[in-house]
């Protein structure tokens, strides 16, 4: 197994999903500071900062100047919803060259606030970008793209609609034991803030064939906070580290001969695993990043946990829920299919892995003790990142 030099070890999530009159700043600040005080440090313990820039341009100065640091490592690698376990990777690489030692990633939406179109709105970008010209003119939305990497997997391996909605009723059964999830289905509008069948979700309108809007990943406010120390700094801590063992960064995008129904997973995640020196079947905590039942499909097969067109058998009759031994448990904190998704959901994968790994989540599984966190950001089927961190406990 890897060398531990860096972990985890002070987490917070901003707990409202709906947070009418507060700012992204305000909501990643505060969530600063309680992730601070989680792992019983300060702001003035913090010597690296590492942002996504979803408050704007020039945020590794603006967040610096608002928490009041003044950070010697300062990181704005920005792509998507896997900003964040590229973070986690490069805050490990930092630490462990000796450039660092307390570092602070922080995310704050407001994109239901915002009333923010993320799945069905234009797809469009200020300056000319690769393929763009091929595909503005026609506009699809966001969720289109995912609905063509679906269409693609049932007609390539035979997966079904219901094997789809296993997914979703999976992530449901975790989120009603969250309070925090329920509270938020509610302030959401959701009517129906319990358990979930495989025909609550294929009798939902359709949103773009064949995902229907509960194979949608919610849109909410929300944020939080992650701190990650050197282990020199894990004697001094307030929690018990959870050590970052291995990471995968890697990207994809459209070609002649690729196939839609491989994401860039398929190669960031033989690198996190080679380095962590552990596989597949010895994880417990599988912390995907699910905007479409599709993502975290596709997203179980390259990661290695089932063969490629083999993923809708292996999540049938809830093998990923939290209370099945034999596979690893699935979004245990309800995911963006039923707990919130702002925009960038990366960051919430390590806050609910490090919870499983201190005993602290509200579906813990018993004796878990290895977690893989994996961040897909950009578009499935087109233009997207992969970054996969494996995590671990003492």
């Amino acid at each position: 197994m890897a060398p531990r030099r860096a972990a985890i070890a002070g987490i917070h999530e901003y707990p409202l999903r709906r947070a009418p009159g507060r700012s992204k700043m305000q909501i990643k600040a505060e969530s600063a500071d309680r992730a601070l005080e989680d792992a019983g440090l300060t702001f003035a313990d913090v010597d690296a900062l590492y942002d996504a820039g979803e408050t704007g341009a020039w945020s590794g100065i603006t967040v610096a100047e608002h928490l009041g640091i003044a950070p010697r490592v300062i990181d704005t690698t920005s792509l998507g919803g896997s900003s964040y376990e590229f973070h986690a990777a490069h805050a490990a690489r930092d630490i462990a060259a000796g450039r660092a030692n307390v570092a602070l990633l922080t995310y704050g939406s407001t994109a239901k606030s915002e009333a923010r179109a993320i799945g069905t709105g234009a797809r469009s970008t200020p300056d000319p970008a690769p393929g763009m010209n091929m595909e503005t003119p026609y506009g699809l939305p966001l969720i289109g793209n995912y609905a063509l990497v679906a269409q693609r997997h049932m007609h390539e391996y035979g997966t079904t609609p219901e094997q789809l909605a296993q997914i979703a009723v999976t992530t449901r059964a975790h989120a009603v034991r969250n309070p925090d999830a329920i509270a938020g289905l509610h302030d959401l509008g959701i009517k129906n803030t319990g358990e979930l069948t495989t025909d609550d979700v294929l009798g939902s309108r359709m949103i773009a064939d064949p995902l229907h809007l509960l194979d949608c990943c919610l849109v909410s406010d929300g944020g939080g906070a992650v701190v990650i120390v050197g282990d020199d700094v894990t004697t001094g801590t307030r929690t018990p580290p959870v050590w970052i063992l291995g990471s995968g960064e890697a990207v994809r995008y459209p070609g002649n001969t690729r196939d839609l129904t491989t994401s860039a997973g398929a190669h960031s995640a033989p690198l996190a695993f080679g380095e962590a020196g552990v596989r597949p079947e010895d994880i417990d905590i599988a912390m995907i990043y699910d905007s479409f039942t599709i993502t975290v499909l596709t997203l179980l097969e390259d990661l290695g946990f089932a063969k490629k067109g083999e993923g809708g058998s292996y999540v049938e009759d809830g093998r990923l829920r939290w209370d099945r031994p034999g596979a690893p448990a699935l979004n245990t904190d309800g995911g963006g299919l039923s707990s919130n998704h702002p925009g960038m959901r990366g960051i919430f994968l390590l806050i609910e892995a490090t919870r499983q790994l201190r005993g602290e989540s509200t579906s813990q599984v018993d004796g878990a003790r290895l977690a893989v966190a994996h961040g897909n950001g950009g578009q499935l089927g087109t233009r997207h990142s992969a970054a996969t961190i494996l995590l671990g406990k003492d």
